[in-house]
């Protein structure tokens, strides 16, 4: 599997045999950040929407379908689990409902939180089954605390932790460092990669945190 990150939540996963996944694609305008022209089967939205056919994703070839809802789903050989949860601490009543995404490709599973902003339920994390990569929110104003990111990661118990929606060189949003979460964890010399390739059986035994560096789109 080769897991490619392009900024914020938006990452693409591509294992051999299966459709190709982008993960939240983000408004270009209001982020300063441009999407990928990419081959995309399936895309994951964290935020619901009313009518997914609305959104459209021209960047993107392939016979792209768009989940934003709830559900479990089978695409071309991909089990794709999306666990209702919330952006803020009070239900959603302040930045509304975020979905968690599981992707089951064969022996590898990823787990997708979207904008979390809370500790997810015992019920919740034994819904996601065991995950080998968690790609998790550690910069959003307002929505995980790195202390709460923390226990969200002892709760999972992940072989690879990949932070994701930070700040990072040239984004235009009001977001945190991933340096806090970096402390909070104890990690003072993280691995930095441009994409991360991986293989079912050479996972670490222990949680390992990689930072990935985003990719820039690839023109119009």
């Amino acid at each position: 599997m080769e897991i490619t990150w392009y900024g914020l939540g938006c990452f693409r996963l591509i294992e051999r045999g299966y459709p190709a996944i982008i993960t939240d694609p983000f408004d270009e305008e209001a982020s300063g950040y441009a999407l990928p022209r990419t081959r995309a089967e399936i895309v994951t939205l964290s935020q619901p929407v009313d009518d997914p056919r609305e959104v459209s994703w021209a960047r993107f070839r392939g016979p792209t379908r768009t989940l934003a809802s709830p559900g479990e789903y089978e695409i071309g050989g991909i089990f794709i689990t999306a666990i209702p949860s919330f952006r803020d601490r009070q239900k959603g009543a302040e930045r509304g409902q975020n979905i968690i995404y599981t992707y089951d490709l064969g022996a590898l599973t990823v787990c997708h939180l979207g904008e979390l902003g809370h500790v997810p339920s015992q019920s919740r994390i034994e819904g996601l089954g065991t995950v080998h990569v968690l790609l998790i929110p550690v910069g959003i104003p307002d929505g995980l605390t790195p202390s709460m990111a923390s226990e969200v990661v002892s709760l999972i118990e992940p072989n690879i932790v990949i932070p994701m929606s930070y700040k990072t060189p040239g984004l235009e949003l009001g977001y945190q460092p991933v340096d806090r979460f970096l402390k909070e964890m104890g990690v003072t010399n993280p691995d930095t990669q441009a994409s991360l390739k991986l293989t079912a059986g050479a996972m670490p035994e222990e949680t390992q945190i990689i930072l990935l560096e985003p990719q820039k789109g690839n023109g119009a």
